[in-house]
């Protein structure tokens, strides 16, 4: 019984299996219940955080993949993606299985803005304290063209943000204007 159902459905924790198992008449330890999962391979974990999709972002992804459906590949080497991450020491395991959804913010150890296109990767800045609207243009203004120029873009790239209020502010969408800069329309990612 507890394999089963730590297999199908595995946020289930020790103290659970306890309750479930007394309803069923067997009285058991949190300790034996750890000890039996660990012989047969199974070890408790904490559950990996993702990013909460609401409805909206999977339709609006939806609609987006679908209006690009039939972009050729050279469409899509003229995109000069780019994003912010946070980097920490943990371990990668994000099947949805083992995940709950999160709104990402706060803390963190290493804050990194990036950028890549099908050409390779861009020029990656340490973002130190909290990112406003007025550091993302300068590190857009040390890093965006420059990568651009690196990466061989040519003439009539396009950028990729996604609609993180710092990326969709008028002061940010005035200062790509003025460096001519053309924007991908893609309101799908989630804010981070």
């Amino acid at each position: 019984m507890i394999l089963r159902k730590v297999r199908k459905h595995p946020r289930t924790t020790r103290e659970e299996l306890v309750n479930d198992l007394k309803v069923a008449g067997t009285k058991v330890t949190k300790k034996t219940i750890g000890n039996t999962l660990h012989r047969n391979g199974l070890k408790s974990c904490s559950a990996r955080k993702v990013p909460l999709l609401k409805k909206a972002h999977v339709e609006a992804r939806l609609k987006f993949a679908n209006e690009h459906l039939n972009d050729s590949e050279s469409d899509w080497e003229k995109v000069l993606w780019s994003d912010e991450t946070k980097i920490e020491k943990k371990n990668a395991a994000y099947d949805p299985q083992n995940t709950i959804p999160t709104v990402k913010h706060g803390g963190g150890n290493i804050l990194l803005w990036g950028c890549f296109s099908a050409k390779g990767t861009g020029q990656l800045h340490r973002i130190n304290g909290k990112m406003n609207g007025a550091m993302y243009r300068k590190i857009l203004s040390d890093n965006l063209l420059p990568s651009a120029r690196k990466l061989k873009m040519g003439r009539g790239w396009v950028f990729q943000h996604d609609n993180n209020p710092k990326h969709t502010a008028k002061a940010t969408k005035e200062w790509l204007k003025n460096k001519h800069i053309k924007v991908i329309d893609i309101m799908i990612c989630i804010s981070g």
